[in-house]
């Protein structure tokens, strides 16, 4: 699909939605997230809007960018009798919509370029390509070397879920290429690099695809590649975990003994359907506080397929479309056998775990819980919590939400601060 087709479908859903044909943009929703979507949901928060801003009187000439494999980013500013609004959508490659957004008007303006945050000195390291494992699932890596070159501490960055470049590029955020460079700064060695979801999305056995094969297969093969490198000490490589990056980083260290420690951003230890369930309650409710969360359809629809992971029947058969997000049972089935804490407790191996106290994906009271009692009998535990921090790491106020990932921000310096003074700290 070239640009112009993907403006037109952006177009086409607008248009629908002025018609009131809601049930139409639902029927161009990607089938995986069909069922999370209502007319109805969509028909109240455009009413919403018009209620507040007035009659839409002009739209803006649509803008894109890529959001992904196969994936881009239509932005369009509409102008209203009284304020303004941006339509954000994501349609991919077959013309179908993977994401449909209300924004305050400053989201359709054109991405600004990323610019470093004023902790990186960029004289402090310099950058080296390096492709990560062997093929049929080899995926290009960026590694940071500390400037003059000499063997050192290292540090193997593990994205969260979905497909994301090695930067973790979020609009015009890069959680991981701040990350990188702040610690290559203070004289830490990292490699980042693409998911296998990211480069290989087209081509993977989804039916076949587990999370050892998102996350550990990879994170091994990027260990491993550091011990080789004769600018890195091969008895301090860490493995850094985000998000569900970070829930699999036991994993990781377990299936490779040469991991000198962990550091986990954010890493879930409730299920991972679960925590789908969660998000979408506190989302159907953020914005309305009063409202009743499990009369959303929504929160219905996750609330039946998350009993489904449950389900002792639940099987490699089990169709696609019943599960959460449309992801195939054999992956909830590799999930649903591991515990991280549990691996984590096994390990003997230090941890440093790091909670923003903001975050509503992944929570201080049902996750960061989950590793404090696990773990609360070892004395190589650190465990810090940010509290003025999302999810990302983005210092902020207020009720967090979708839209507060969108403006420009970088990751707290007090995380990459903490995580040198942690591995300058540390020995095996």
């Amino acid at each position: 699909m070239t640009g112009r087709d993907v403006v037109a479908t952006a177009e086409a859903v607008l248009a629908l939605m002025e018609a009131d044909e809601f049930g139409d943009v639902v029927d161009m929703v990607a089938p995986s997230l069909r069922e999370l979507v209502s007319a109805e949901s969509l028909r109240d928060s455009w009413r919403e809007l018009s209620a507040t801003h007035g009659s839409a009187v002009q739209m803006g000439t649509p803008l894109t960018e890529p959001a992904g494999a196969d994936h881009t980013l239509v932005k369009i500013g509409v102008t209203c009798e009284r304020g303004a609004y941006a339509v954000l959508m994501v349609i991919d490659g077959s013309g179908r919509l993977h994401g449909l957004q209300f924004a305050p008007p400053g989201a359709a303006e054109p991405m600004q370029p990323w610019e470093a945050p004023p902790y990186v000195d960029p004289a402090a390291f310099a950058e080296h390509e390096v492709t990560v494992g062997e093929p049929p699932w080899a995926t290009p890596g960026t590694l940071s070397l500390p400037q003059p070159p000499r063997p050192g501490p290292a540090i193997v960055l593990i994205a969260g879920s979905g497909p994301s470049d090695r930067d973790v590029t979020m609009g015009r955020n890069k959680i991981f290429r701040d990350l990188a460079w702040g610690l290559a700064s203070r004289g830490i060695a990292v490699l980042r690099f693409d998911k296998v979801t990211y480069v290989h999305r087209d081509t993977i056995d989804v039916r076949a695809f587990t999370a050892f094969d998102e996350f550990v297969r990879p994170g091994v093969a990027a260990v491993r590649l550091l011990r080789e490198h004769p600018m890195v000490d091969g008895d301090r490589i860490f493995v850094l975990g985000h998000s569900q990056g970070g829930t699999m980083a036991p994993r990781i260290a377990a299936a490779e003994p040469s991991v000198a420690g962990l550091v986990v951003l954010a890493g879930a230890t409730e299920p991972m359907h679960r925590s789908v369930l969660r998000q979408v309650r506190y989302l159907a409710t953020v914005h309305t506080p009063s409202a009743d969360p499990e009369a959303d359809p929504s929160v219905q629809t996750i609330t039946r397929q998350v009993a489904l992971i449950d389900d002792p029947d639940l099987s490699p058969s089990t169709p696609d479309h019943l599960l959460p997000l449309g992801v195939p049972a054999q992956y909830w089935l590799d999930l649903r056998g591991y515990d991280p804490v549990a691996v984590a407790a096994q390990l003997d191996l230090p941890m440093l775990i790091m909670q923003g106290g903001r975050d509503y994906q992944v929570t201080v009271t049902d996750d960061l819980a989950g590793w404090q009692n696990g773990l609360a009998d070892r004395d190589n535990v650190t465990i810090r919590v940010y509290s003025a921090d999302d999810h990302l790491f983005f210092p902020g106020s207020g009720p967090p939400t979708p839209a507060s990932y969108e403006p420009a921000q970088h990751v707290d310096e007090a995380v990459v601060t903490d995580i040198v003074r942690w591995v300058d700290g540390t020995t095996r």
